[in-house]
């Protein structure tokens, strides 16, 4: 789901919530955990990703907006075996419903998302961190640039790093999309209505990369750590 208002969330230290911690009771929308309790360990620093894309090679044809009715500003970027981009954060509540994710808490709530998982079923936006990628157009197709579904992402935002992958995709014109996960276990508020940050955030796919299952979170983390070390060029630990 895209909004075109965003609440910024209260930061916290953790990285990735629990599953247990996602399965969790639903609660009213101004008590929702706006981070995690605990954290995976990480072996690459957001400091370390970030300094590897500060400056931009633009691989897009032209450029983004983070809203519909915003500026067309962000493009899409290279480098070694990735593609980034640096936007806001909007809550994809899409795919498989839940407590959370569904049609009485989401007003522009669709059961589907354009990957699926390895049984069929569609993706789970509360449980599976996972990132939106523009419909392809003449402005930039993820597809010729070694993007698809379940490619691995690092997610980065105030000094956290969150591994996803690439799980559903939105508006053409648009970027900057997330899964209530995601937004969860980076301490942003996950609410679909409310939710979100408004910048500040930066998203590095890695090229040819792949989850498997596309469900599988301990892949995610596995592979994007593994892409992560080689791309800021440090040896595993």
């Amino acid at each position: 789901m895209r909004l075109p208002t965003l609440t910024l969330a209260a930061a916290g230290l953790a990285l990735l919530a629990p599953a247990a911690a996602l399965a969790a009771p639903a609660r009213p929308a101004s008590a929702l955990p706006l981070g995690p309790a605990e954290r995976y360990e990480g072996t690459v620093s957001a400091a370390d990703l970030l300094a590897r894309v500060r400056d931009c090679a633009p691989v897009s044809h032209g450029n983004y907006r983070s809203d519909a009715g915003a500026a067309a500003t962000i493009p899409v970027c290279g480098a070694d075996g990735v593609v980034f981009w640096k936007a806001d954060m909007d809550i994809d509540c899409d795919g498989r419903a839940g407590t959370r994710c569904n049609s009485a808490n989401d007003p522009s709530f669709t059961s589907a998302t354009a990957f699926q998982q390895s049984d069929g079923r569609y993706l789970s936006a509360e449980n599976l961190p996972y990132v939106v990628v523009p419909a392809p157009s003449a402005v930039w197709d993820y597809r010729a640039h070694g993007v698809s579904g379940a490619s691995v992402v690092a997610v980065v935002h105030q000094g956290r790093v969150q591994y996803a992958v690439v799980g559903d995709v939105g508006p053409s014109g648009v970027i900057g999309e997330a899964s209530y996960a995601t937004a969860q276990a980076l301490g942003v508020n996950p609410d679909p209505r409310t939710g979100g940050v408004a910048s500040g955030v930066t998203y590095i796919v890695f090229k040819n990369s792949r989850a498997t299952p596309i469900e599988s979170r301990a892949s995610a983390v596995a592979t994007g750590e593994r892409l992560a070390r080689a791309f800021v060029g440090t040896d595993a630990e």
